[in-house]
Formats: structure tokens, C-alpha cells, sequence
């Protein structure tokens, strides 16, 4: 079970790092786009570290996760990935109680904390719009 999550983990940070750099091209406010940026760099380090993670647990690495779509929306973007962000928080927080191996907890608790942040960031954006 802990590993297919971290399977589906995976997957969401792949997924969001290519939304979000998408975004950047749905906005010329310098604002909303340096917390794009930063966002950018975690959900990159934090696919990276579950990758790392999966690959400790199972010997291998999450093979070809799906890009997803292109948003047209910069509003409905945003909105969707603040959705995202704290489904993701949740999760991560179901996981981080029940780790399987002790360098597991860094991660999840790093990501969990993370994917907060990123929330209060695309909500001040979204009510910024």
C-alpha cells in the first residue's frame, strides 16, 4: 500500500512541476511568477526525493509518469492547483504516519509542509485575480 502511494506521489509531482512551468507562461505578473518559481523547485526536489525513496523500497524507479494537459486558464489553474496542493497534504500526511523504513520520514515530512506553503501562495495569488 505505502508504495503504491508513493507510486501516485510520484506522479502528482511530476505532473504539477510541468502545470506549474506551464503557468509561467500564463501570466506576466513577476509576482505571481516568482512563487511560481519556488513552488517549481520543490515539486522538483520533492519528485526527486520520492523517486529516491521509491527506488530504497522497491530497487527500481517510477518509469514514465504522464504529463498532463496544458491549463488555458490562468485563473482556473491556479484554483485547480491549490485543490491539488492540499489533497496532497493530506496524503502526505497519511503517509508520513505510516512509513515503512525511518528515511522516510524527512521526505514526506518536508513535502507535507511544502505543499502548505504552496497553497497559502496560489491562494494569495487567486485572490489576488
Amino acid at each position: 500500500m505505502f508504495t503504491e502511494q508513493l507510486k501516485q506521489a510520484i506522479e502528482g509531482e511530476y505532473r504539477d512541476y510541468y502545470v506549474y512551468k506551464h503557468m509561467l507562461t500564463l501570466t506576466d505578473d513577476a509576482f505571481f511568477k516568482s512563487f511560481i518559481k519556488h513552488i517549481i523547485e520543490d515539486e522538483k526536489s520533492h519528485y526527486e526525493m520520492f523517486q529516491q525513496l521509491y527506488y530504497m523500497l522497491t530497487g527500481e524507479f517510477v518509469q514514465n509518469p504522464a504529463k498532463p494537459k496544458h491549463p488555458t486558464s490562468f485563473k482556473k489553474a491556479v484554483k485547480d492547483a491549490l485543490v491539488d496542493e492540499l489533497e496532497a497534504v493530506e496524503l502526505y500526511k497519511e503517509m508520513l504516519l505510516t512509513i515503512p523504513i525511518p528515511q522516510a520520514h524527512d521526505p514526506f515530512f518536508i513535502a507535507m509542509n511544502d505543499e502548505m506553503e504552496h497553497a497559502i501562495r496560489l491562494s494569495t495569488i487567486y485572490n489576488s485575480i
